[in-house]
């Protein structure tokens, strides 16, 4: 196999969703944004829908292809529409568009006018993250807005930027609290959601009608808040012997030899499938862009257990586990255990 490969364990995805459900106390979106954190999204929503509340991802495209998979449940896009053609596609999908902003608002409601539908979105708040939303004192304003040009607003949520700070966390909290209930002054049934898996396990008071979990259901958690949650890695990532001889002149890699060697052997998977070129990953030289070469002698075609702590090589990366499994199990071939 030239292709690295990513064994997704279904059982672990689907215990760490219990453990989330079960800690929540709410409902949850999972999210499966970038295709599930590298680990297949439509694989992925398919195995766990029947337990969750539905779903978040980060673009209208990732969540028509949720749709086009078979997903019957809430997918909620966490990025404003930017075209009246992405507004359009949300409807058509049965999509929940994101409200983020006065124009992105009015956006909205001229593709609902231009292609004759009612607009129906969740509002995002900004309370200190500085990324996407409106500021808690418009809240209000724009639900009016969006109630006269005949839309409903079924959700309100905001973000942590940093849940591990009680300080920071408390603030946000209020904001939101605050927000969320001029909302739902306008529109009654509208769902509250804050916590993303750092609030979540912050405490519950933070989870209002429902929270937003990504990386817990697939085996971490975020920073400050290890051993809080029993999950584990449901991805293991593998690479295969392309080559195995013995070594001849003075080089390994692209890199003089600092020593001699007997055997050396080459596998198929280099920074271009998702890893630093540094490696850290059992590699005698940097990475080559699709190959990298190890100590001693192995079967032609054998597979090789390359990866399977990602937070281990993010702290090696000095990266967060997010990035080393979105690029790592962006090309590899995922096979279901």
């Amino acid at each position: 196999m030239q292709s690295t490969l990513a064994l997704i364990s279904q059982k672990a995805v689907l215990q760490n969703a219990a453990l989330v459900i079960e800690r929540a106390g709410t409902d949850v979106y999972a999210v499966v944004k970038d295709d599930a954190y590298g680990h297949g999204a439509e694989k992925i929503a398919l195995l766990l829908e029947p337990y969750l509340r539905g779903f978040a991802v980060a673009t209208v495209l990732e969540g028509s292809a949720l749709r086009v998979a078979g997903i019957r449940k809430e997918i909620l896009v966490l990025s404003p529409c930017l075209s009246e053609e992405e507004a359009l596609s949300c409807a058509l999908y049965g999509l929940t568009p994101t409200v983020t902003s006065l124009s992105s608002l009015r956006l909205l409601l001229r593709a609902g006018e231009k292609f004759g539908y009612a607009v129906r979105a969740q509002l995002k708040i900004n309370t200190g993250m500085n990324r996407y939303g409106v500021r808690p004192e418009r809240a209000e304003s724009l639900c009016r807005l969006a109630k006269q040009g005949g839309a409903q607003i079924s959700g309100v949520f905001s973000h942590f930027y940093a849940p591990e700070d009680k300080a920071a966390r408390e603030k946000q909290f209020a904001l939101f609290r605050g927000a969320a209930d001029l909302v739902k002054n306008i529109f009654p049934d509208a769902v509250r959601h804050l916590s993303a898996t750092g609030g979540m396990l912050a405490g519950k008071k933070y989870n209002f009608d429902a929270v937003r979990c990504g990386i817990a259901l697939y085996g971490y958690l975020p920073k400050g808040f290890s051993g809080m949650l029993p999950v584990k890695p449901a991805m293991r990532v593998y690479a295969t012997v392309s080559h195995s001889g013995t070594f001849t002149g003075g080089g390994v890699g692209y890199q003089a030899a600092k020593r001699r060697y007997q055997k050396l052997q080459t596998l198929r998977l280099g920074y271009g499938d998702g890893f630093l070129r540094a490696g850290d990953i059992g590699n005698e030289s940097d990475l080559c862009m699709d190959a990298f070469v190890k100590r001693g002698g192995a079967p032609f075609g054998a597979r090789r257990l390359i990866m399977k702590d990602a937070a281990a090589l993010a702290e090696k990366y000095h990266t967060i586990v997010y990035e080393v499994l979105v690029n790592v199990g962006k090309k590899a071939e995922k096979r279901y255990v």
